[in-house]
Order: structure tokens, then sequence, then C-alpha cells
């Protein structure tokens, strides 16, 4: 028995901002409904970003529970730090946790709808 990974689905208030932020860091194609985005990438699962209008995002790390979070990897953290933030993505955590040096490390963000994700070296 196999159990596959075919999705991922992400909770937003505002759903064009949250899908339009994962699309503009990771690529793809968005495929549209009233109530989800389908955010399709050549080797991931879909990320689905569904409409919930009352959600309120994790205060993680410094509160609440993060609820969950993805990790990504990249063979250069510093162009990818500057591309979360121009996708307006923001830091829960500062740069100091990457050694741009030797690319080790991982930087600790937020999507525009607060949920957490880390951009590790590979």
């Amino acid at each position: 028995m196999n159990i596959n990974l075919t999705a991922l689905i992400v909770d937003a208030a505002d759903l064009e901002g949250e899908s339009s932020f994962w699309h503009r860091l990771l690529g793809g194609s968005i495929a549209r409904t009233a109530t989800h985005h389908f955010l399709r990438i050549d080797g991931f699962p879909v990320i689905a970003i569904q409409h919930a209008p009352d959600h309120v995002p994790p205060q993680w790390p410094d509160g609440a529970s993060q609820q969950m979070h993805i990790d990504l990897t990249t063979d250069d953290v510093a162009t990818a730090d500057r591309r979360v933030l121009d996708a307006g993505g923001r830091r829960l955590r500062p740069t100091e946790d990457i050694d741009v040096a030797t690319e080790k490390g991982a930087g600790v963000y937020a999507s525009p709808g607060g949920h957490p994700f880390c951009v590790r070296s590979a």
C-alpha cells in the first residue's frame, strides 16, 4: 500500500494575496475558482490556497502553535532570501540564522497570510 501526498492546502483570508505570493516565489501556474486557487509546479504536490475569511495567522515562533510549516531548499540562500521578501514574505527570524559564506542554516519566514516556512541550503 502506498500513501501519496497530492496537495498541500493553505487557508487564507486574502485568497489572491496568498496565492500570488506562492506563485511569485515558486513559479508554476494557477487555476482559480471562487474558493480555491490551485498552484501547480513541476515536481511539487499541488498547493491549494483555500479561502478562509476568518483565518487567523499563527503567532509562531513567539506565540501560539505554528499549525504546520513548509520547508524549501535552495542552492543560493542569499538570493532566495531576497526573492521571499520581494514576493511579499517577511522574516520571522533574523538573517543571522543563515551563514551566507557556507550556505548553511535556514531562513525562517511567513507568507502574507502568516504561514511559516523555512528556506534551507540544499
